[in-house]
């Protein structure tokens, strides 16, 4: 399904998706960039601060909310 059909479809922000990205910081920013330059995420706003794990001791976590 393409982008333009997407924005069609009636979501409601309690119903928006996340994808929650979990690793050491470094894998944490990469993968970050990684959704920008694929364009899952039309800018690095749309994550949440990086932020420590609270389940997983030396790994970090942020929030993508599409």
């Amino acid at each position: 399904m393409s982008s333009e059909f997407n924005e069609l479809l009636p979501v409601s922000q309690d119903d928006r998706v996340q994808v929650w990205i979990i690793g050491t910081r470094d894998q944490v920013i990469f993968t970050m960039n990684e959704f920008y330059v694929r364009r899952l995420a039309s800018d690095r706003v749309q994550f949440t601060p990086i932020i420590p794990a609270p389940f997983a001791a030396g790994k970090y976590m942020t929030v993508l909310v599409r």
